[in-house]
């Protein structure tokens, strides 16, 4: 996010000595991204982040594609995605491109027997189901349905369930996840007619310092291989730290839609944003309020982007069957619009209490196993006349 944060213990300057009160000095570690130019954070730490004891082979994890070229409208259903105990085993990536990976997840265990840093991408966790606790070494998050969690590449986390009962809808973004440019003006500050605030952002609030040595599995994922690396040091020993670079969580209940006279288009959704994709929040909102407005969106044409829809709750306007956890992929090429009799049944209606997130990508998405064993093979033709 671009606004300052801190956290804990830091020294007046930069750069400096920094003493331990029982003597010695703690170590600086610059934690930044896209070179020196991107966001960045100063992490002190206990001990020297770089002690390695040894390095596992790697293990291939790259998605495989089982459609490679799509132009057939598919409906998969991500609540059938198995629940598995592991949290890394439970991710099951339905969709990818060179930008992103989207994975569903039923994870039915915490993240507590190693830690994990994704080296690759951004991370954007939405908890459909679920609540508990992010914990990493910038500090602790608590989180439950429907929070955005937004973790930047590099960051060590673990993650505490508070039940097996989880669901999450994963976004792996291999650039940098901002809030959109129109939002903000040139410090970065999210203006007035931005659909949320920085007051909506919740940064850590609890950092965890340990102390300890011994041995540390931490699993990261660097170009879709997952290597495991022993450390020295508990991987949560910063004792302070200050910066731009730093994990968060945004509810989508705190996203304030825009409304209109007429229809509004999907970028008034927008919420987030990386290279060649952005990030939509659908949330309960009040129709149009012209006279013979047409609250159910037109037809439009997918030219240039592949439209991906998760569906979280309510009752989605423009289909005539939807339940959570679907998602609907429309891609390029070729329009797409409401169901038969959706546009008809929603004029003269005054609001919506649906609830979904939008993935919309300028470049095609392929389909892995996974994503083909999950669909409605009837959905493609669903716009027929019955």
């Amino acid at each position: 996010m671009p606004f300052y944060n801190k956290l804990g213990k830091i020294p007046h300057k930069r750069h400096t000595v920094f003493e331990k009160p029982d003597g010695g000095i703690y170590y600086e570690q610059l934690f930044g991204t896209e070179g020196f130019h991107g966001f960045s954070s100063l992490l002190y730490h206990h001990f020297r982040p770089t002690m390695v004891k040894s390095v596992s082979e790697p293990k291939d994890v790259a998605p495989k594609p089982a459609v490679d070229k799509n132009i057939t409208s598919r409906m998969l259903k991500g609540m059938e995605v198995a629940p598995v105990a592991d949290f890394l085993e439970s991710r099951v990536i339905m969709l990818y491109n060179n930008d992103l990976n989207i994975a569903c997840a039923a994870p039915k265990e915490s993240l507590r027997t190693y830690f994990y840093k994704n080296a690759d991408a951004d991370e954007v966790i939405f908890v459909h189901k679920g609540t508990g606790k992010l914990r990493t070494q910038l500090g602790n998050i608590t989180f439950g349905y429907g929070d955005y969690l937004v973790i930047p590449r590099g960051i060590i986390y673990q993650i505490d369930f508070d039940t097996e009962d989880n669901r999450l809808f994963i976004v792996e973004s291999f650039s940098p996840i901002v809030t959109p440019k129109r939002y903000r003006n040139n410090f970065g500050q999210l203006l007035e007619h931005s659909p949320f605030c920085e007051r909506d952002i919740r940064g850590p609030e609890e950092l965890e310092t340990h102390t300890v040595e011994g041995d540390y599995l931490i699993k990261i994922k660097k170009e879709n291989v997952m290597h495991e690396l022993v450390y020295a040091a508990h991987p949560f020993d910063v004792v302070g730290w200050d910066g731009f670079n730093f994990p968060y969580a945004f509810s989508i209940h705190d996203f304030e839609p825009i409304t209109g006279r007429v229809h509004q288009p999907p970028p008034v959704h927008q919420t987030f944003e990386a290279h060649n994709f952005v990030i939509c929040s659908f949330c309960p909102r009040l129709y149009d309020y012209h006279p013979k407005s047409i609250p159910a969106p037109y037809n439009h044409s997918n030219i240039d982007s592949d439209e991906v829809l998760y569906y979280v709750d309510g009752d989605f306007m423009s289909r005539n069957h939807v339940e959570k956890g679907y998602i609907s992929l429309h891609p390029g090429g070729i329009p797409h619009g409401p169901h038969p009799g959706a546009y008809e049944r929603s004029i003269g209606q005054k609001e919506t209490l649906e609830l979904a997130l939008m993935v919309d990508t300028f470049k095609p998405l392929k389909l892995t196993q996974a994503a083909v064993d999950l669909q409605d093979d009837t959905y493609a033709t669903s716009w027929l006349e019955k």
